[in-house]
């Protein structure tokens, strides 16, 4: 079972998201703030944080920039009452995996956890696998079959990304935000151009394919 930390200042939510998560089998442990949240983590292992911005004493950025200080790698779901591109900004520079705006749907966050969760143990063995085809994390190569495939960093980054959250969409300005640099010249289509070399690369592949939805982004699908 895994250990989410909840961290959370308004009573009422923490007890939502607690019924929440025990629902879906996993182990809530409660905190106020990241103050309270930090001395949990002393005493309970923990798997995953769901983390709300605005808070007392150290909020949602201060507590992840402490953690990521620390070498602490445990997946962060940053939840904010605000959406806008600086708070957002903000959330991925201090080390958040993740980002959801309230009100949140509860079946969109379960399923996010689970993504997270399962791209943490990916990261963790060094590699992710997807039927026959292998990424290699600390190499940036991809075994399709029997043939090996050295990608450039970010077309990696891209793929890796699509599959590790194998059928969510995403949108362009997600993938720009979490794979390129927020404050680098280049723009959406950037997005475009890579996944186009990816197809091309991949199009003899016999286990996924990157999908387009229309007026949405792409997303990764494996085939049956």
């Amino acid at each position: 079972m895994f250990n989410i930390l909840v961290v959370e200042d308004d009573h009422d939510v923490r007890t939502l998201m607690y019924i929440v998560l025990q629902k879906a089998g996993y182990a809530p442990i409660l905190a106020r703030d990241g103050i309270d949240a930090l001395e949990k983590m002393d005493h309970h292992h923990i798997d995953l944080i769901v983390l709300d911005v605005m808070m007392p004493r150290m909020d949602g950025f201060e507590f992840t920039k402490t953690l990521r200080d620390g070498n602490c790698n445990i997946p962060i779901l940053m939840i904010t009452a605000k959406e806008t591109i600086q708070d957002k900004k903000q959330g991925f520079i201090v080390g958040t995996d993740d980002y959801m705006v309230k009100p949140v749907d509860e079946e969109e966050m379960l399923l996010r956890i689970s993504a997270l969760l399962r791209r943490s143990q990916i990261v963790n063995e060094h590699k992710l696998t997807v039927g026959k085809t292998i990424l290699h994390y600390d190499k940036l190569v991809v075994l399709d079959g029997e043939t090996e495939l050295s990608l450039p960093k970010k077309e990696f980054l891209l793929l890796y990304k699509l599959l590790a959250y194998e059928g969510k969409i995403f949108q362009r300005s997600q993938l720009m935000d979490e794979i390129w640099d927020m404050d680098a010249e280049s723009d959406q289509r950037t997005v475009d151009v890579h996944i186009n070399r990816l197809r091309e690369k991949f199009k003899n592949n016999g286990d996924f394919e990157i999908i387009t939805v229309r007026g949405l982004g792409y997303k990764a699908v494996k085939k049956r």
